[in-house]
């Protein structure tokens, strides 16, 4: 993580409740000042009650309440000028982190508060075809999508709908890292069947496993195959524990080959569902900017079009409650916990994978029985057949006595 922090900083209580109400002050207040062209207001009066006392204490329940349309992406370009305090405040997160944990240059690169990581992701590879089609010509034939076979399933779900083809490289069972045989083996096997181009999705920390991919065996493979590519990481679980537990430079934006990473703030980060971080290098998100939205200003560069200003404050207050310093601490201690949890089964002759500087402990399915597995809600690596794999999240919520409890009752 950088070590000269600009805008992420430790603030107190007031200081933050003083911010966030300044830059609601400086947003479109529907009653006082009724617009007649927008097709949106305040949360219903009738329901949400815009005048309680407690909201006086209560600037993300006020933001959420004044109800702010964060629609289109606020770093380039011109904003719909109703909302500028809180757009700021989203400015400011994409700032902090694209710039602060992962260690990008000043001002050079977009971004947006998204739905979450699957929208993210699918923003990146809706980008990366266009850019492909645009600058280079190439059919969507002559595009495919590459990423380990643990990678999520928003990639799929991006290729599905951006008609891409997807192809994915085994992983060691043990390991989880990628067979470099077999990836040499995938991209000579595209480039049989017409595939020019690449969009590349690493991950940083796999949802059912917590895995790392190695972009250098990603990026130098294709180099040697002579094909251009676009690299996307996949940070949705990880970007928020990885940046925080050693060296990051080979996954972050200090290395030139990242063009863009996909985040998650309502997991580790325990912000509200809907608050995913979109990162882009500049000069790459205008190819998705949509002409035809002519009643927006600045048109719209995001999948989701319409969202909570509320989110992006969620984030900004979460980020200067805990300051850089205090963030490591709370990483550190999920990582601790997760360093006994793995001691313990260590101990207990227990199978299981886990990525050292990740809080995510996959335990092999026959070491735990399902109604253990049931009780403690482990999620299986699949639910419709018999599943191979149960994980543990280590989250704030998961305490020391918890995991003891569960070691004891593994036996």
């Amino acid at each position: 993580m950088n070590e000269v922090n600009q805008l992420w900083k430790t603030l107190t209580r007031e200081q933050i409740k003083t911010r966030v109400f300044d830059a609601i002050g400086r947003t479109l207040d529907f009653y006082a000042s009724p617009p007649l062209g927008l097709p949106g207001s305040s949360l219903d009066p009738q329901v949400f009650c815009g005048d309680a006392p407690f909201l006086r204490d209560a600037p993300f329940m006020s933001a959420m309440i004044r109800n702010m349309n964060h629609i289109g992406c606020h770093t380039f370009g011109e904003s719909e000028p109703h909302f500028p305090g809180t757009h700021e405040i989203e400015r400011e997160v994409v700032r902090i982190c694209a710039e602060e944990i992962f260690l990008g240059q000043p001002d050079a690169h977009d971004g947006y508060i998204a739905s979450g990581g699957t929208e993210a992701n699918i923003e990146a590879v809706w980008i990366y075809r266009n850019f492909f089609q645009t600058e280079h010509g190439a059919d969507a034939s002559e595009i495919a999508v590459l990423s380990s076979a643990d990678a999520h399933y928003s990639i799929p779900k991006a290729c599905n709908l951006l008609a891409l083809r997807h192809v994915s490289v085994p992983v060691d069972e043990r390991t989880r890292e990628l067979d470099p045989d077999a990836l040499g083996s995938t991209i000579r096997e595209g480039q049989a069947e017409a595939v020019k181009y690449w969009i590349v999705v690493a991950n940083l920390g796999t949802t059912m496993f917590g895995s790392v991919d190695s972009c250098e065996m990603l990026t130098d493979a294709l180099i040697a195959a002579g094909d251009p590519f676009k690299l996307h990481i996949d940070a949705a679980f990880g970007g928020f524990v990885y940046p925080f537990t050693g060296d990051t430079t080979a996954l972050s934006f200090a290395n030139p080959r990242v063009d863009s990473i996909a985040l998650d703030a309502h997991k580790v980060v325990q912000a509200p569902y809907g608050t995913g971080i979109f990162l882009i290098r500049k000069g790459l998100m205008q190819h998705v900017s949509t002409a035809e939205a002519k009643y927006v200003t600045g048109l719209d560069a995001t999948l989701i079009g319409s969202r909570s200003g509320a989110n992006a404050v969620a984030i900004w207050m979460i980020l200067m409650t805990y300051g850089p310093d205090g963030w490591r601490e709370k990483v550190g201690e999920l990582i601790d916990r997760t360093d006994w949890l793995c001691g313990s089964l260590k101990e207990a002759g227990r199978q299981f994978y886990r990525h050292p500087r990740m809080n995510v402990v996959a335990l092999r399915a026959d070491e735990v029985s399902r109604e253990l597995a049931s009780e403690f809600l482990l999620v299986p690596d699949v639910h419709s057949a018999s599943p191979r794999w149960y994980k543990v999240v280590v989250m704030d919520h998961v305490t020391h006595d918890r995991l003891r409890e569960f070691v004891g009752r593994l036996g």
